[in-house]
């Protein structure tokens, strides 16, 4: 690819894992600070560091779903998404409620008293949200009193708004005009920006927070989609895809409220483009840790913080968060994600074409 100007993506050879690794990780950065209350990390044109990865995770999955969509049969592509959402973060609630809290009690207090009988108890966080929805985020007073109190998962909120995009691309694929003309789903796109720059620059129109969040999130999952089209009509351009990467740099720092949302199809380009040249190692390219990595990232950060981690300092406490949760992931990966998969998409599983979610994290 690197070699020609113009040439098909390059599907079974990219760096996407690496990516979606390199973004996850930039998330548990960006979150840190909170965590350990130190301030608000790296920020520019409003949005965190961890904020603009979420962007990053979302034109990337747009790009990868809409391809999955369009060659895949309605109930299987269903399928295909909740098999890779759904088991890996039930098990995180668990691992959370079963492992975590009472860790995070014995090391607060030396025993387990309260944790069974102060709300929300073990059992209603992992009920509570186990639709993806976050409507409990502590448990008990497992986390009180810390930097960031009362939060055991701060980054789980966005994996329900990467599913409704799965399900507005589910009923877009529907349409022959939607997987048919580059101008319909530009138009989606276009349409997810006004609906961004109404709600940021004028009014919500009464509608919450949630629907707030959308507007801002969907606008790059509908960029990633357009980036699809566009890569599948008419291949990657080298040229294009460097002049992508400046372009959308000045549409993020420089154009407030929605530069993010305007330049999020140049972000997509430029981070499909730079997957075809930079190599990743082939262990990586055989096991997608990101999304374990993403999940479990958050309370591995508070657990560490409550047994002591900032003590070594902020980049240590860093480094020792980024270890622990490579091993949460590893274990995610190995014993829930790719048995998971492996049982609707076997064959998909030993051509080692796992794609996983982009998990996005709270900006």
């Amino acid at each position: 690819m690197s070699a020609a100007t113009t040439g098909a993506f390059p599907y079974r050879h990219n760096s996407l894992n690496l990516f979606r690794l390199l973004l996850a990780a930039l998330v548990l950065v960006a979150h840190a600070y909170y965590i350990a209350g130190v301030g608000s990390g790296p920020s520019f044109n409003g949005e965190n560091l961890g904020g603009w990865a979420v962007a990053g995770f979302f034109v990337i999955s747009g790009f990868l779903i809409t391809r999955s969509r369009f060659r895949t049969r309605a109930g299987d592509y269903l399928l295909h998404r909740v098999a890779r959402i759904f088991p890996a973060y039930i098990v995180c609630l668990l691992v959370i409620a079963v492992l975590f809290a009472p860790l995070a009690l014995m090391i607060k207090q030396g025993n387990l008293g309260g944790l069974l009988s102060t709300a929300p108890n073990p059992l209603e966080y992992v009920w509570s949200n186990i639709t993806l929805y976050i409507r409990v985020y502590g448990i008990g007073t497992t986390l009180s009193g810390a930097p960031y109190p009362d939060v055991w998962n701060g980054s789980l909120w966005t994996l329900y708004f990467e599913f409704l995009c799965y399900i507005i691309t589910w009923l877009l694929g529907a349409l022959a005009i939607y997987r048919r003309s580059i101008v319909a789903v530009s138009a989606v796109w276009v349409g997810s920006v006004v609906v961004r720059a109404i709600t940021v620059l004028w009014t919500t129109g009464g509608l919450d927070n949630d629907f707030f969040q959308f507007a801002r999130l969907f606008s790059f999952f509908a960029a990633g989609a357009l980036a699809f089209m566009i890569i599948d009509r008419w291949g990657l351009n080298r040229w294009i895809g460097l002049a992508s990467i400046p372009l959308a740099a000045v549409c993020i720092v420089f154009v407030p409220d929605i530069g993010g949302q305007l330049g999020a199809p140049l972000l997509a380009y430029a981070l499909l483009y730079l997957s075809t040249v930079i190599p990743q190692p082939g262990w990586i390219a055989r096991n997608d840790v990101s999304y374990g990595f993403y999940i479990y990232a958050w309370p591995v950060q508070q657990l560490t913080f409550l047994a002591g981690g900032m003590k070594l300092g902020f980049w240590p406490y860093v480094a020792v968060t980024v270890v622990i949760t490579f091993a949460f992931a590893w274990a995610s990966w190995v014993l829930v994600e790719r048995p998971a998969m492996a049982r609707v998409r076997p064959r998909a599983v030993r051509a080692g074409d796992i794609q996983a979610p982009t998990a996005p994290p709270p900006a």
